[in-house]
């Protein structure tokens, strides 16, 4: 009984690496697989990076709501970059090793760039509202130093609960099984291999969802709902159309990414399917990073003018 003990302790103690099944299950098209997540890849810097220039160098993108599309550019190309590198490089070994210090940082900063995107497009909403329903005392509310305190904000407040939620996982003991059914260190699956009771880990998990998640989220519902009452009472109808299109583009990106974000992290876990939860993650965390900017420049007007200006000067 005792070498027993022993050794399961020892099991516990010396792993120091997981394996990401990844779509190993899919052995005849991880080609294909390489090549599409490859092009998503490059069209999330690309398309983002191309934002991130224009809303910079273009003067009539010095405004606040630029100013914040600017920073959830620059995140989604730091969200995309945590998970498909990794996964185009297993895709090619084939092997989806990850030391258990890699796969803490990889979660960590999954969970950090994912609740700072809940914040941005929190702070993006209230940005239109003011905008739409106080548009007397825009300057004044959404001076250039707000801006910045709500951005400065939004990055920082995360970090110190994200650290705490990523040092409470891999505190758990690990033993049996090393493999992890996913292409990155998500939370969901990374539990399924804890030995013991991981109950108060994952009532944790649900009170940080519901701060990063649903809060923010229901600051949007409500500033939305004011956005669109404000706008119902104007009369032109070119006028409403105008503050609609200033808004439709945002409010598609929050529903997209919150619609799959939310079922992940606030699903219990006996409902977690886990090709079910792989293809929701893929979604968040690939997919709408690569449908966000598209959005932003055909639904907004500005930044096509924008975009056509600097095409002019790089042809020129």
């Amino acid at each position: 009984m005792e070498y027993k003990l022993r050794t399961e302790k020892s099991n516990i103690t010396t792993m120091m690496e997981f394996i990401l099944l990844g779509f190993s299950d899919s052995p005849n098209f991880q080609w294909i697989l390489f090549g599409i997540f490859l092009v998503l890849y490059l069209t999330v810097l690309m398309c983002n990076s191309v934002i991130v220039l224009i809303t910079r160098i273009d003067p009539t993108l010095q405004t606040p709501m630029y100013f914040f599309l600017n920073h959830f550019s620059i995140l989604e190309i730091c969200y995309v970059t945590v998970t498909i590198p990794r996964m185009l490089m297993d895709l090619l070994s084939q092997k989806g090793h990850i030391s258990f210090f890699a796969c803490a940082t990889q979660m960590c900063l999954v969970l950090l760039f994912g609740g700072l995107e809940c914040l941005l497009l929190a702070v993006m909403a209230y940005d239109r509202y003011v905008a739409i329903c106080n548009p007397l005392h825009y300057g004044l509310v959404m001076s250039p130093q707000v801006c910045v305190q709500l951005v400065t904000a939004s990055w920082v407040s995360g970090v110190p609960v994200v650290i705490g939620q990523t040092w409470q996982v891999f505190s758990l003991p690990f033993c049996g099984s090393t493999t992890i059914n996913h292409f990155f260190c998500d939370l969901p699956p990374v539990f399924k291999l804890a030995c013991g009771d991981t109950f108060v880990n994952e009532i944790a998990v649900y009170v940080v969802a519901v701060v990063f998640i649903m809060v923010p989220f229901l600051l949007i519902v409500v500033s939305y709902g004011k956005i669109i009452s404000n706008i119902l009472k104007l009369r032109s109808a070119r006028g409403r159309a105008k503050a609609f299109s200033t808004c439709s583009s945002h409010l598609t990106v929050v529903v997209l990414f919150y619609g799959t974000a939310s079922t992940t992290y606030l699903q219990p876990k006996p409902n977690q399917s886990e090709e079910t939860g792989k293809l929701i993650s893929l979604f968040y965390t690939v997919l709408i990073p690569t449908l966000n900017p598209i959005i932003y420049t055909l639904r907004n007007k500005d930044i096509t003018v924008a975009l056509r200006k600097l095409l002019s000067k790089l042809s020129t």
